[in-house]
């Protein structure tokens, strides 16, 4: 079975439904300047979509806050980033936390180490971030943590997962003393196998937090290489340079058909898989990828305003 799957454009495909449970509840990923070029959201995106929104270094807090009540006051759950990296100090931090709370209503945050390689003050890592305690304080409801299945090497430049375990560990034991639901959610990968292995590694290290796993969305391959090799995801570079050595597959599109649909059998015949939700990486533009969930995840993938009208 390919790792990747490349089909033609308009090619005939039955409908998805063994994808329709495995996609219910997906979230995706977007940043104040694509999110910018959507008019609608609710001509996209499901009732109810948790929406990431990615801060990267150099935008403005005020850009962040913005994008996030555009999407609140459309009635999405909205989770900013915070990377711990280009975040000051405390007061920084409660100053973005009082924003985002007092302008847009956010209640939820995904707290990564973020990927500039120097840090701009205090922080390093989401743990430091969590153990200011003012998440808690402010009485945020969900907070998500970064998950690596194919390891991080930032955190373990031997390419071991000796330091993301350890990170793996405190995390869960912070979940049980915080009344806030915590997830994993990972870098995107291309190879199901991996992750299900990731997932049975997790389950024997004694981490139980539920997994909502990154899949890039319909994208060109030479756009996927670029964000993969960006991102560091190392294996499923590999992957992705293979096939562009075909010619014939170069020019057609990227789905992520196959590799969800591997995930999905897998979790049908095991109900206690850790992955709980999908988490798209939108890199060939958010419309494709709510499109390919509206095509291919039933019930799952319709868009809001579709079903106000039905």
């Amino acid at each position: 079975m390919a790792l990747l799957n490349f089909r033609k454009t308009g090619a005939a495909r039955p409908a998805g439904a063994s994808l329709e449970p495995f996609l219910e509840g997906y979230s995706i990923e977007v940043m104040p300047r694509t999110a910018s070029k959507i008019e609608d959201f609710r001509a996209l995106l499901p009732e109810g979509t948790r929406v990431y929104i990615a801060h990267i270094e150099g935008t403005p807090i005020e850009e962040m806050v913005d994008t996030a009540k555009r999407l609140a006051d459309a009635g999405y759950p909205v989770m900013p980033h915070f990377p711990a990296r280009i975040i000051k100090d405390k007061a920084v931090l409660a100053d973005w936390i009082s924003r985002y709370q007092g302008e847009a209503g956010i209640d939820q945050a995904l707290l990564l180490a973020g990927g500039v390689a120097r840090p701009h003050g205090d922080f390093h890592s989401s743990m430091q971030l969590l153990e200011t305690g003012l998440f808690d304080k402010a009485g945020f409801k969900r907070l998500h943590v970064a998950g690596h299945p194919e390891g991080n090497r930032d955190i373990d430049p031997d390419g071991s997962h000796a330091q993301v375990n350890d990170a793996l560990t405190w995390k869960q034991d912070f979940s049980t003393r915080t009344d806030a639901q915590m997830a994993l959610v990972t870098q995107f990968a291309f190879d199901a196998d991996p992750i299900i292995a990731w997932c049975d590694r997790l389950r024997d290290q004694g981490i139980t937090l539920p997994v909502h796993i990154g899949i890039a969305g319909p994208a060109k391959l030479q756009t996927l290489i670029k964000f993969a090799i960006a991102c560091g995801v190392g294996p499923s570079v590999k992957v992705l340079q293979k096939r562009a050595m075909d010619v014939s597959k170069l020019l057609m599109p990227y789905e992520p058909t196959e590799v969800l649909e591997k995930l999905a059998a897998h979790k049908a015949t095991n109900p206690d898989f850790q992955i709980d939700q999908v988490h798209f990486f939108p890199l060939g533009g958010i419309k494709a990828t709510a499109e390919w969930a509206r095509d291919n995840g039933g019930a799952s993938g319709l868009p809001a305003a579709a079903r106000a009208v039905g």
